[in-house]
This record gives C-alpha cells, structure tokens and sequence, in this order.
C-alpha cells in the first residue's frame, strides 16, 4: 500500500483496507463481484486483462512522502465559521474558462501529479483574470523539467503533489496543452493512446512505454519565447479537510488532490465513487477537484481525471465526501497565479 504521510495511515487503514478476492482487477469476474456490493457507483469494463501491467503504472503517478515538506506553506487558510453552497461545479461558475471544460490524457506514462497540478493552474489564471485570459499551463514543462526526488519526483514513474506548486512560485512554468494543440509554448509530446477496450482511432497503449521527455528550455512552438512563456504561482497552500477544500475551490478554483487506488476504481463508470473493501491498493492516484455535491443522499467531490473522455463518466468521476475516503482530503496544494 502506497501511503502518503505519516497522518493519513490511519484514515487510509480505516476506509479503505481490504480483502483479496482470487479474481483479476481487470476481469468481468471481478467488475461482476464489485457491482454486487458497491451501492453508490457502478462497474464496467475500462481496460483489458493484459493492460495490468502499463495500467498499475498509470494509476500509481503519485509517490509516498517520506519526509516533511522543505518549503513554508499556508494550511488551512480558510474561516471555516463561512458558509458553503450544498453543490459547486467550477465549469458552471466561470463558463468562459475552457479550461474547465478539458480533460487531458497523461498517456502511458505516470505523470498525473504534473496533470493535476497544470489543470488546476491553467483553471486559476483564467478565473484569478476575470475569466478573460486561458492560459493552458504546460504538463510536459513540469513532468521533465522539476525532475528528481528533492524536486518533484521521477517524471513518468510518478512525483508528488506539493512541489509542483512551490516549483511554479520559484521557476515558474511555460504554457503548452494537449499533444499537438498548438495551446503555448511545450505542448505535451506524448501521444494519446487508447487506454481502454474500445477501439479507436490512437494507438493502442499497451504498444507504448514512455520515458520522462528530455528537459529542454526552449519552446516546441519556434515563434514563441521560453521566457516570455513562463507563467508563475505564488505561495503554496494545502488543506486538510472538507470545509477547507471547498472554501478554497469556491473562492480560487480548482485544487490538486490525491488518493489511494483501488483495483475497483479502474472500472469505475458512474455513480460516487466508494471502496468496496476487496483488495489491495495499486499506489497514489492526483487529480483535479473541480467542485462537490449530494447524489441520492451521498456526498461526493466532482473531480477531473486524466485518462481522456472515454474512462468515467466522459473523463469525470465523483468521489464520496467529508471522511477523507482513500486519503482524498489528506494530500492537497494548490496556490494563486502570481
């Protein structure tokens, strides 16, 4: 199991420890066995049994803390005496930020901690601007150039979710979208791939196994100018409960979070999100969290996944709310546009 402070082994062993079933995680065997206890959610088939392997490494991007912070951070910032709207969805709240409305594919590489991170800035420039300037903030310039274990991790095999918000404040990072968007300065290089069992028109993931993109200090885009390209952060705040992660959201915008996954997150399809206590985990998931609300009596957190449009409920999924399930409201950042 893949913990990621010292604080969350407790909440993480209470809500979401688990059995083994002798069944795959990716088998309709298994999906079957998760339909028949989940009640809040429902299973289907997102990826084949032999994709495991590149799957375990897509779902793991997020690497166990093993030492304190070496930056200051603001935690907690929030009066949490304010009052909070019982549902909050951040694409309805500032319509003209497309940013909001994109969900991203990490491809086959394990950089959803680059990922979570440059959507939620991305979302913040637009919302901290009047909603007047989209900015696509770079994941390729983050995932190969904060590199190493005192920096933000290991690129491909995972990082961590606090630095790459400190890194934004001190080095800043460049704009860039979607492989081949033409979104700013270093869009992202790594192909889209079909992550899951319908057949499209990428190639198919199990065909690709990416290394970390060589950091380069100078645009992809040749009319544009590396510096000049540079967007930056200030102060890096972290929240460690509910009231606190949706007074941030509501007030600054989408936030960066992770939790622990479990095999039957893979399939998940629809509904909110809750362990059905089966197995062992597969290691630290990031994302975005873009807003909250109440499905049929569940509270749930609205997030934005990065696996592309046709994993979830088109890219999204809701995840259940306020007892930090998985650890979701123990890992948190996020921080102003400066």
């Amino acid at each position: 199991m893949k913990l990621f402070t010292p604080i969350a082994v407790l909440a993480f062993v209470a809500v979401c420890h688990g059995t083994s079933l002798d069944l795959h995680p990716l088998s309709d065997e298994y999906i079957a066995s998760i339909n028949e206890k989940a009640t809040t959610w429902k299973a289907g088939k997102n990826f084949e049994v032999e994709d495991w392997e590149r799957v375990k490494k897509i779902a793991a991007g997020v690497l166990p803390r093993k030492a304190a912070l070496r930056f200051v951070t603001q935690s907690n910032p929030h009066d949490e005496s304010e009052e909070v709207p019982e549902s909050f969805d951040a694409r309805e709240n500032w319509p003209r930020c497309d940013s909001l409305k994109q969900i991203r594919d990490q491809s086959s590489c394990g950089s959803c901690w680059a990922f979570g991170a440059v959507e939620a800035m991305s979302d913040r420039i637009c919302i901290h601007s009047d909603q007047s300037k989209q900015v696509y903030v770079s994941a390729e310039d983050l995932n190969s150039c904060c590199f190493g274990l005192f920096a933000c991790g290991m690129g491909c095999d995972g990082g961590y979710v606090a630095e790459p918000w400190e890194y934004w404040r001190t080095d800043g990072i460049v704009t860039g979208g979607a492989y081949n968007s033409s979104q700013g300065c270093k869009d992202y290089s790594l192909e889209p791939c079909e992550h899951h069992v319908e057949v499209g028109s990428r190639p198919q993931c199990s065909s690709l196994n990416y290394d970390t993109p060589e950091c380069v200090r100078s645009c992809y885009e040749s009319s544009l100018d590396y510096t000049e390209s540079l967007t930056f952060g200030q102060q890096v705040s972290t929240f460690t409960n509910e009231k606190q992660m949706q007074l941030e959201i509501l007030k600054n915008g989408p936030i960066e979070a992770a939790f622990t996954v479990y095999n039957d997150f893979l399939s998940y399809k629809s509904g909110v999100y809750q362990a059905t206590a089966q197995d062992e985990s597969v290691g630290g998931h990031a994302i975005k969290v873009l807003g909250w609300g109440v499905e049929e009596g569940t509270k749930y957190w609205l997030i934005a996944n990065s696996w592309n449009t046709d994993w979830g409920d088109n890219g999204y999924f809701k995840f259940l709310r306020g007892v930090d399930h998985c650890g979701i409201e123990s890992e948190t950042a996020a921080s102003l546009p400066a």
